[in-house]
Order: structure tokens, then C-alpha cells, then sequence
């Protein structure tokens, strides 16, 4: 079984401060009241595509206890701890060639620990295609998501040939489009989200790096000596910081000739505000959604309450308001304003 699945779980989730802080950020949170962490449904819905025995987490140094504690079948050495935030390409490279050299022939998905999907069989059956087709050619395929609506805070992919659950060739990457552009892109329907899920072998990505992201690739044929040894930890904080500070999409995504897209309609969100959780909990009749236990509204509408730890919550007269509660810290703000709330918890 050569499949393995690598789970970025480095970020803080700043945007959804109160709940989300750097000491707990949002992936190692119920943040949907279901029981359930983000990461711990990420594991969830692989369970399909890769045995827990191949499963990987590459994390902050100071999280590893977290995920030790809410994903346990992992092997622990197979948490990954970056002794620093370098973004997705150092992260990705260095479970990359951690992987490569355990398994030579491995299949990897790499994916974020804090997505949602709402159509786990979909997929499943969507990542088992991309994992075939890598297996046979040498290529890196994406997960493009069907858009639901002209978004703007998502990144897409344009796929001329594009086929709802086939592999093919990607056109160009866009960023994140305004309003008009985005309207565009969902009218011509070959435009879609980029959900920074990725499916390659070990060989290919390593080879990719050495081509577009050489530097970073040096860093780790320096660092691969230590793998599995004592002198493992000191060599990863003398070199790891020394890779360029850099996104995959940016290294490697734009530059290559081998990437390729599967596009599917999969209920996913990054869930990266509280207004994109709201948009997943069922609203009462005034379009108010709590997550909490006493929460008692009164005149309110359009609001999200998330307080999932006070006894009892009251709020009168708010509408289109965001309050969120979390370890002493309180949240009032309105929807509207959500993206001002990092500069607001700075």
C-alpha cells in the first residue's frame, strides 16, 4: 500500500479569533459544534482513501501534543514538527522527502488540516482517481471545487477541457478575483476553486522542487541524512528555517508543465471566517445560527452566536452581528466587518 496523506496542520486561523488563538488555532477545534475537530474530519474522510499507518501531520513544534492527543492512531513519528512557519512549500518538501525516503514508490495527497466537506463519498471517490491516475503518469493533479457562487476570497484554476471528475490538464491559476471577475469565472464555467489539495508521488514533487524550488530542495537533500536519527531534531532547526518563505501554488503550481486538475462538486469551505461557518448551520426562521447550549436570542436577526463554553448566553436586538465567546474573550462585531477582526485581536 503506497498511498499516504499528508496533513498541513502549521496555521493559526487568525479570522476566527476569539475561538481560533495560536495557542489553540482553529484546526484542533470543534468549530461546528459536531463533535468533532477540523483535523480529526479531515482523518475522517480519508479513512476511505489510506490506512492510519500512513497517515502524516507535518504541524508547529508547539501543536504536536494536540495532534497526538485527537488523532492518535498516527505514528508518532510521523507528526512532523516545523520548529518554524515557512508556508506550504518547506512543509510540503519536507514530508515529501521524509516520505520518499521510507517509501519510494509512495503516493501522497497532501491536504489542510481546517477544510470542510460536506460530500465525504464524493470525495473519497474523487481522490481515489487522482491517486490512480498519479500512480501511472507522472503528473501533479488538483482538486478544483465546482463554485457555488462568485467568490472572492478563494483562488481558482482554469481548466479549458475541464470534466466534471476527470483528470486534465490545467490552464493557468488565477488569484483572487473581484466581484466582476468572479461573476465571469462562474458564468463560463471552467473556473474553479482552488482547495489546496494536491495528489503526486513522492518522485515527481521532489523532481518538481529541484526544477522550481531549488533552493528549498537543497535545504532538505541536506536534511535528509538525519531522518531517523537522534541528530534528526537539531538538524531540522539549524536548516528548516533557512528555506525561502514560500507557498506551493507560487514554487511550484505556476511554473510546472505537469499539472493537471480533477474538478468535482464536493460541499467543501475553507472555512476561514465565521461567515463561512454560518453558511454551513441550519438558521432558524429569522436567519440567526447558534453554536452553543443556553444560547437565547431576542429580537436578533441574521446573527451567528458561537458559545459553545458559557452556561447561558443572551443576546436583544443585533442584526447581522457576530458574537463569539472562548476562554474569557468576547467577540461582538458585525458580519459585515469580519474581515477587519485580525486587525482587531492584534
Amino acid at each position: 500500500m503506497h498511498t499516504h496523506v499528508v496533513i498541513m496542520a502549521g496555521g493559526i486561523g487568525s479570522r476566527l479569533w476569539p475561538l481560533s488563538t495560536p495557542d489553540v488555532p482553529k484546526q484542533f477545534i470543534d468549530v461546528l459544534g459536531v463533535g468533532r475537530t477540523l483535523i480529526q474530519l479531515t482523518a475522517d474522510r480519508f479513512a476511505p482513501v489510506c490506512r492510519p499507518q500512513n497517515f502524516w501531520v507535518v504541524t508547529g513544534e508547539r501543536y504536536v501534543s494536540l495532534v497526538r492527543e485527537q488523532l492518535p492512531d498516527i505514528p508518532a513519528d510521523q507528526i512532523l514538527a516545523e520548529p518554524e512557519g515557512r508556508n506550504t512549500a518547506p512543509c510540503i518538501a519536507y514530508a515529501a522527502w521524509k516520505i520518499q525516503q521510507k517509501d519510494p514508490e509512495a503516493n501522497i495527497v497532501v491536504t489542510p488540516a481546517d477544510a470542510l466537506v460536506l460530500k465525504t463519498f464524493a470525495f473519497a471517490d474523487t481522490i481515489k482517481k487522482a491517486l490512480t491516475f498519479t500512480e501511472v503518469y507522472d503528473a501533479v493533479v488538483t482538486v478544483g471545487i465546482t463554485p457555488s457562487r462568485p467568490e472572492t476570497g478563494y483562488g481558482y484554476i482554469h481548466a479549458a477541457e475541464a470534466v466534471q471528475g476527470k483528470v486534465v490538464k490545467v490552464s493557468e491559476f488565477k488569484e483572487k478575483p473581484d466581484l466582476p471577475t468572479a461573476e465571469a469565472y462562474l458564468a463560463d464555467g471552467h473556473y474553479f476553486w482552488n482547495a489546496g489539495i494536491f495528489v503526486w508521488k513522492a518522485s515527481t514533487i521532489m523532481e518538481e522542487m529541484r526544477t522550481y524550488a531549488p533552493q528549498i530542495a537543497g535545504v532538505m537533500d541536506r536534511l535528509a541524512p538525519s531522518f531517523g536519527t537522534e541528530g534528526e531534531t537539531a538538524a531540522l532547526k539549524e536548516l528548516f528555517p533557512t528555506c525561502e518563505k514560500v507557498s506551493i501554488d507560487y514554487a511550484v503550481m505556476e511554473k510546472s508543465d505537469l499539472i493537471h486538475v480533477i474538478a468535482a462538486d464536493l460541499g467543501w469551505s475553507d472555512l476561514g471566517s465565521w461567515g463561512s461557518i454560518k453558511e454551513h448551520l441550519e438558521p432558524d426562521a429569522d436567519g440567526n445560527t447558534v453554536v452553543g447550549g443556553d444560547v437565547r436570542l431576542f429580537g436578533c436577526k441574521d446573527c451567528f452566536v458561537h458559545a459553545a463554553e458559557e452556561k447561558t448566553v443572551v443576546v436583544e436586538g443585533l442584526e447581522g452581528y457576530i458574537v463569539a465567546e472562548s476562554n474569557g474573550r468576547l467577540l461582538v462585531c458585525r458580519l459585515s466587518e469580519e474581515q477587519r477582526i485580525k486587525e482587531f485581536s492584534a
